[in-house]
């Protein structure tokens, strides 16, 4: 865990809702499961691309990447249950040569924790 938040960007939830309000948003990955994000909710204007296929869903060259992500210099912030399974997806997306990846410190429970919204998801990996 130490090795891979040492190369990647973290953003506290107060630092992404300052950027989601002063319109330089990064893209927000979900990478949790679809019955925790039913459970818990969502960042509104997120994309969801579980854990396990962040690396295939993610790549722009892959002919099967989510239509949200255009390129390997777009500002990602990735976001888990409790901020440790997204490191390891950010990190694992530096190795693929993306170069603004960052993830959420403390994940979901952080954002809630510190009052901001969550809203019900409106869409699942299975979607694009």
């Amino acid at each position: 865990m130490f090795a891979a938040r040492s190369r990647i960007g973290r953003v506290t939830p107060h630092d992404l809702a300052g950027r989601l309000q002063r319109g330089d948003a990064p893209t927000i990955v979900d990478t949790r499961t679809a019955t925790d994000r039913g459970r818990f909710g969502v960042i509104a204007g997120s994309i969801h691309v579980p854990r396990t296929l962040v690396e295939w869903h993610l790549d722009p060259s892959n002919g099967y990447r989510h239509a949200a992500v255009t390129s390997f210099e777009q500002p990602l912030v990735l976001v888990c249950n409790g901020g440790y399974s997204s490191s390891l997806a950010a990190e694992s997306l530096l190795d693929l040569g993306f170069s603004g990846v960052a993830d959420l410190i403390g994940g979901i429970r952080a954002w809630v924790a510190a009052g901001f919204a969550v809203v019900e998801p409106d869409h699942s990996h299975l979607d694009i």
